[in-house]
């Protein structure tokens, strides 16, 4: 409704004083032209009803005449993505004088007294100490609960006409931004005792927001420079598709929700993982499911190592009684620790949990429990004590390192193994250790599980279980590597016998139709093939799954061929038949060129 300013039509409803106001200006021979037209206008976005502006007077804040040293300090701050920098300074001197009044309801009070004798607006040192000394005492809501009078210093005079009739307040409450932008006065300044923050953390929307107004205030008031040393930017959290997530697209999901079915920690995990400064993370379920499973093999992993963990107190046996296994796995974790520390300190958090997620899944739960299961249930004690104590410090060392990420299974595990400290938040972040950069060990142990690796992938092509033992011949340019690990051979490739020779064996054995060979970049493994398979039921397998492939390539190609589908079919429903199609060629090459080595 229209107030007392518009005269004869105050009270009446906007819509409603249109045609009025028209038929006045018609009446007044002042109407130039009337006509409805369609234009893009603005709208609330919570309503949806037309924004009616209103031309009132506003209190503004002059930028002009700092933006040079604002945008100076802008150099002096580490900015994450490094393009924050331009951004900020584009605005900066881009921006037009800060209105920084609201009228609104709520908010933090305009100081600001008017003179009822002369009108001016009254604002000195003397009035800012009483609304001061009264804001500390009772809060910003007494501004709004008392009158002027009560704030004012008894027998305050006006300092433009000099009376002292009386005095109003000011209605408008300040801008939120301007409200925001100063607090690192009272947090840090007075509060904490120390200035500028280390880092200020927030969305891409700052820029224009937090970021801009606490720098403007500090360069403003201070002259000193940015309140922050850092500006880290993060993106949203978006859908699959990266949409942004909104109720009326019901396209959101509820977090609890999905804590409570894969937990806190998975739902965690899911958003960090693949995250950089900047940029949007897309949120899938079926990824919370995958991190569910991450903290399971963590969890199971753990389980294990304290079921056959005998030791007292954490720690690591001598040099000296260190295996091949432990320094690779020591070197590993050593490496590890540096990057992503070093991720952390870039806020490359993203890549940083990777990393972590890596270490734990192969490195440390998929080869090195398993490298150190022989030495865990032999007889030799010294070497079965010395695999528990590697096995509880690279657990307890990666536990710190995964916290920050995923912080409650990490303590619940913590707090079940031997360990110094009352709770893992507080235990000493890892650092690297030059000792243990076992540069030559990694690499021999390396070499060996890579050669494992390809053993076991030739024999699952071949659909040879592990329970069926081979005699085993490794050529290799650095023979002795491969000896010392003979016994991870035979134990977890399946291996009756290892035969360890330079790589000039290689070529004599490699022109042997009897031999399946097997090649990584640092040596040659040979298998009998008679005794990986037996040759009749391989051949009938073969013939059985090749007639399968032809059915599958006839009715894909018969699809693809037929014009109709091809046209009204969704674009997607075809290249997935193309792909379904590409794949059963390839299978088809792949059996008849195993079929043609068995037939040899």
């Amino acid at each position: 409704r229209h107030t007392d300013y518009a005269g004869k039509y105050a009270g009446m409803i906007v819509d409603d004083s249109n045609p009025v106001i028209l038929k006045d200006m018609q009446e007044a021979r002042v109407l130039f032209a009337s006509e409805e037209i369609v234009h893009s206008y603005p709208h609330c976005w919570r309503c949806k009803k037309p924004i009616i502006f209103r031309a009132t007077p506003q209190w503004f804040c002059s930028v002009e005449s700092f933006k040079d040293e604002a945008c100076a300090a802008c150099d002096d701050v580490r900015w994450l993505p490094a393009w924050g920098i331009d951004r900020m300074k584009s605005m900066i001197r881009e921006r037009n004088d800060w209105c920084i009044s609201r009228q609104r309801r709520w908010g933090l009070p305009i100081p600001v007294f008017y003179c009822a004798d002369c009108g001016k607006p009254v604002c000195t040192d003397e009035t800012i100490e009483a609304v001061s000394a009264l804001f500390a005492e009772k809060g910003s809501n007494a501004w709004f609960e008392m009158d002027a009078a009560d704030i004012l210093p008894r027998g305050f005079a006006c300092p433009h006409c000099g009376k002292s009739t009386g005095f109003t307040k000011e209605e408008d409450t300040l801008d939120g931004w301007f409200d925001s932008g100063s607090t690192h006065f009272a947090a840090m300044k007075k509060d904490q005792g120390f200035w500028p923050a280390t880092m200020y953390l927030e969305g891409l929307d700052q820029y224009r927001g937090w970021f801009q107004s606490s720098l403007l205030t500090a360069v403003g008031a201070f002259g000193e420079g940015a309140p922050f040393k850092e500006c880290v930017t993060h993106g949203w959290t978006v859908d699959g598709e990266g949409k942004a997530m909104h109720k009326s697209l019901g396209n959101g999901i509820d977090p609890l929700e999905m804590a409570e079915k894969y937990g806190a920690d998975a739902l965690r995990f899911n958003l960090i993982t693949g995250n950089s400064p900047g940029n949007d993370t897309r949120f899938y379920v079926e990824k919370c499911e995958a991190m569910r499973n991450f903290a399971n093999k963590i969890w199971n992993a753990s389980r294990y190592v304290l079921m056959n963990l005998k030791i007292d107190e954490p720690g690591l046996p001598a040099m000296e009684d260190l295996e091949l296994e432990d320094k690779w796995v020591l070197s590993k974790l050593n490496t590890l620790v540096r990057e992503v520390t070093a991720n952390l300190d870039a806020y490359e958090i993203g890549v940083a949990s990777s990393k972590v997620y890596d270490f734990i899944w192969d490195t440390y739960c998929d080869w090195f429990i398993e490298l150190c299961k022989a030495r865990l249930t032999g007889d030799d004690e010294r070497s079965k004590v010395n695999a528990q104590n590697v096995l509880c410090y690279v657990l307890i060392e990666t536990l710190k390192l995964l916290h920050p990420f995923m912080p409650f299974i990490t303590e619940e595990i913590w707090q079940a193994i031997p360990h110094e400290g009352k709770f893992l938040i507080s235990a000493e972040w890892p650092t690297y250790r030059e000792e243990f950069a076992f540069g030559a060990e990694e690499s021999s142990m390396q070499q060996i599980i890579e050669a494992i690796t390809a053993l076991r992938a030739r024999r699952a092509e071949m659909n040879v279980p592990m329970s069926k033992k081979v005699n085993l011949t490794i050529a290799a340019a650095q023979p002795e590597v491969f000896a010392a690990g003979k016994a991870f051979f035979l134990r977890l490739a399946g291996a009756e016998d290892v035969k360890v020779c330079g790589m000039e064996a290689a070529d004599a054995a490699s022109g042997d139709d009897g031999l399946v060979e097997v090649t990584t970049h640092a040596a040659r493994l040979f298998m009998p093939l008679a005794e990986l398979v037996d040759f009749e039921k391989e051949l009938a397998r073969i013939a059985k799954e090749k007639e399968n492939c032809l059915k599958q390539i006839a009715m894909f190609e018969s699809k693809l061929s037929n014009e109709a589908f091809v046209s009204r079919a969704p674009e997607k429903v075809v290249s997935d038949q193309k792909e379904k199609l590409a794949k059963n060629q390839a299978l088809l090459a792949q059996l008849i060129e195993s079929e043609k080595r068995l037939k040899k």
